[in-house]
């Protein structure tokens, strides 16, 4: 069983930047594909980012697009968020989670769509 823990979130101003990380165990790494999901308190789950278990395509939520970027480290088996131009509307805890299929944005942006997550790591932006 894949189990994953996020690290990297933190309070930082407007502007900023932070990288999180998001480390597996269990069984293989390589085949799993992974995203990022964030949830504000009184919102529901929203999708951020996903990238393929080779790291050759990645999907973003538009509110992020061109500020964040996903990346993967096989031989570590660690997926990496780097998050720049922080707004504070981008507070929230953010998730890592495990898909064992691929599909479409439309399908890749729902939380069901995949079948192990973290425990969540809080980021907060101060205007």
């Amino acid at each position: 069983q894949v189990q994953v823990v996020e690290s990297g979130g933190g309070l930082v101003q407007a502007g900023g930047s932070l990288r999180l990380s998001c480390t597996a165990s269990g069984r293989p790494f390589s085949g799993r594909h992974m995203g990022w999901f964030r949830q504000a308190p009184g919102k529901e789950r929203e999708f951020v980012t996903v990238i393929t278990w080779s790291g050759g395509t990645t999907y973003y939520a538009d509110s992020v697009k061109g500020r964040f970027t996903i990346s993967r480290d096989n031989t570590k088996n660690t997926v990496y968020l780097q998050m720049n131009s922080l707004k504070p509307e981008d507070t929230a805890m953010y998730y890592c989670a495990v898909s064992f299929r691929w599909g479409t944005l439309a399908t890749m942006s729902t939380p069901v769509q995949y079948d192990i997550w973290g425990q969540g790591t809080q980021v907060t932006v101060s205007s």
